[in-house]
């Protein structure tokens, strides 16, 4: 019996410590690998990212305001020139004919003025002598010298001669309107031609040739005509992104800027903003189109100073970017010093326990004794990485920042933790 019973004990012992030790290894088993972060202090700086196109800050397309074959083009694609040079010569010789038609037509018009001027000093003489003769007869009538057909007769010269004379004085000045017609013909033959001599507008350098030499060109005075080059100012660039609709609400005038170009990837240069769209690119006509993401543009002007070093042994005009380069721009929207931050993946949100549609904002904060808390926060600004904290952390702290599974989804508040060693994302 006593055999018995020790037995028996010694079986439960061996139980209860199998029980407790599969509780441990199943505690073990249970615990999910996380990485961790400390909470520091930090610089942080907002930023809105964006692609885009490298372009001259002024370009101007030099277009054709006649028709007419080329018959001059002394300039070539990456020329230089200066305000004034000789662009573009399009054949004149019709513009020529129109101008001196023009100025034939005006002196005929000056003649038939001179001709109307005679017309009326003639009709003005006859119309005084058919005054006087019907002064006379007027006195003759009541004298009873003349008869009624004779009073008549003069009373109808007189009329004539006084419609005569009106005739001749609104020739005169039809013949006036004539020749200012006539002028404005001569003045729009006149710049007819000088359309056919296309000078540079500005000093810059020749960006892009669309034109040759023989070919023919289509312009009309009131509409644009064909682009026979561009023009550009190379000295001052800028780069034109699309910014989202979430985000171009953060960017404003004058904020600075980092630029980097593809065909530059060891440098980075500096820029400011100088013009922010007021309309979403996908705005037409007709309205927005729906089934497009809304952005905005915003122009980026780089500055000379951040690239003076590539120019030092090139003309100043000349520029180390040419128009249709790709760049990447951050634009940087606001700016923290030294404030408590983690990174942005510790932070995520859970619903609360009073309420399944309501959520919170919170980390999950390591304990002294390997398990998890979770705590509610309040955010500020944030960078590519890092998100500053304003309420619910202390420095020095312990956060969980991943997996993100873990962190957004499976871990929960209590739970013990294994920290899975990862080399620290904080750069010093």
């Amino acid at each position: 019996m006593k055999l018995t019973k020790k037995f028996w004990i010694g079986i439960s012992v061996i139980i209860v410590g199998l029980l407790i030790t599969a509780k441990f290894m199943g505690g073990k088993e249970d615990a999910q690998e996380v990485t961790v972060e400390t909470v520091k202090t930090r610089n942080i700086i907002e930023r809105v990212s964006a692609s885009g196109k490298i372009q001259p800050e002024t370009e101007v397309n030099i277009t054709a305001e006649v028709s007419g074959q080329i018959i001059a083009l002394p300039v070539k694609e990456g020329d230089r020139v200066e305000k004034g040079d000789l662009l573009v010569q399009i054949n004149p010789d019709l513009y020529d004919a129109a101008l001196n038609r023009a100025q034939a037509a005006a002196n005929s018009a000056r003649s038939n003025l001179a001709s109307a001027r005679a017309q009326q000093a003639q009709a003005d003489a006859q119309f005084f002598a058919a005054r006087k003769s019907w002064e006379r007869t007027q006195q003759l009538f009541k004298d009873r010298v003349i008869s009624q057909a004779d009073y008549d007769n003069a009373e109808a010269n007189f009329r004539s001669a006084e419609a005569t004379l009106t005739s001749a004085t609104e020739s005169i000045r039809s013949a006036e309107f004539a020749i200012s017609s006539a002028e404005a013909s001569v003045q729009e033959a006149r710049d007819n031609l000088s359309r056919t001599t296309l000078l540079a507008p500005q000093s810059g350098t020749v960006t892009a040739l669309v034109k040759e030499v023989g070919e023919s060109v289509q312009g009309n005075g009131f509409t644009a005509g064909e682009v026979v080059m561009k023009v550009s100012d190379l000295s001052i660039m800028e780069v034109d992104v699309e910014v989202n609709e979430s985000d171009i609400v953060r960017v404003g005038m004058d904020d600075a800027a980092e630029v980097e170009v593809d065909a530059y990837l060891d440098q980075t240069f500096a820029g400011v903003v100088t013009e922010i769209g007021n309309t979403a690119l996908n705005a037409g006509l007709n309205g927005f189109a729906m089934d497009q993401v809304t952005n905005f543009s915003v122009k980026v002007r780089l500055l000379p100073e951040s690239y003076g070093n590539m120019l030092a042994d090139e003309a100043e005009s000349n520029s180390p970017f040419r128009p249709g380069m790709s760049a990447k721009v951050d634009v940087l929207t606001r700016e923290a010093n030294s404030v408590l931050s983690v990174p942005i993946q510790s932070v995520t949100t859970r619903e609360k326990a009073e309420s399944e549609d309501e959520s919170e904002l919170g980390v999950f904060v390591l304990n002294e004794d390997g398990s998890v808390a979770w705590r509610l926060v309040e955010t500020g600004i944030q960078d590519n990485r890092f998100i500053a904290v304003i309420s619910g952390l202390e420095a020095d702290e312990t956060v969980i920042t991943g997996p993100y599974q873990s962190v957004s989804r499976t871990l929960e508040n209590g739970d013990f933790i294994e920290i899975q060693e990862e080399p620290s994302t904080d750069k010093e």
